[in-house]
């Protein structure tokens, strides 16, 4: 009767932890991604004199770049997985500019970075 008791008491914890696991993962995701809407709003500011003084946006691409390596790290989520290589796509393209000497269109990292927020929102 002992060993169906522990039986049942793990049968009861496994689902719980694996939820809550779930929740960890999403508020990572969440944090992660509201990180990540700090940095392109700092690379919005910065964009505009990109081609003047490119350091700035370099730096907020940089902050983009790592926390979606955090991102991708700790997800398994299609939808996020998605996200995540769209926004790559989109800092990539800005980078070019950048490296070209252009003034780079931030719009798709905006968009990009608003539907990974939103596939990362708990709930």
């Amino acid at each position: 009767m002992t060993v169906i008791a522990a039986l049942a008491a793990i049968a009861v914890v496994v689902p719980v932890t694996t939820a809550c696991s779930a929740v960890e993962k999403a508020l990572d995701c969440a944090q992660t991604a509201d990180a990540i809407l700090t940095s392109v709003e700092d690379l919005q500011q910065a964009a505009s004199s990109a081609a003047d003084s490119p350091a700035d946006a370099e730096r907020a691409l940089d902050r983009i770049d790592k926390n979606l390596d955090d991102i991708s790290d700790k997800t398994d989520n299609a939808d996020v997985s998605k996200a995540v290589d769209d926004l790559n796509t989109a800092v990539k393209d800005v980078r070019q500019s950048i490296e070209q000497g252009k003034t780079p269109d931030v719009t798709p990292v905006t968009d990009a970075s608003s539907e990974l927020t939103k596939v990362c929102s708990p709930g």
